[in-house]
């Protein structure tokens, strides 16, 4: 399983480790990644997600994961939110 936020892309970042000597080794820095149920109001289903908490809090300030993937551009989602997004859009569609 990759460490990588199934939502927004966030994925591990490198850099170095620096000692008060100035010495500088390797390091990584992890995704807090979290696995959630995140519900989709319009679909009335939930879907369970591992989604950095970064990504969590947005959802909240958003209004939920519906709202989240209206407003955010296609080329900030990864392959399941877009094929999410769609579904969504259809569905609000045919509501309409």
């Amino acid at each position: 399983m990759s460490r990588r936020c199934e939502l927004t892309g966030k994925t591990v970042v490198t850099g170095n480790n620096v000692s008060h000597a100035v010495n500088r080794t390797r390091r990584r820095f992890y995704p807090n990644l979290q696995r959630i149920s995140v519900n989709s109001e319009t679909l009335k289903q939930d879907f369970s997600v591992r989604i950095c908490t970064q990504a969590l809090r947005t959802l909240e300030v958003n209004g939920g994961l519906d709202n989240w993937l209206l407003k955010t551009s296609n080329t900030k989602l990864t392959l399941l939110a877009l094929s999410l997004k769609k579904r969504i859009l259809r569905a609000k569609t045919a509501a309409a």
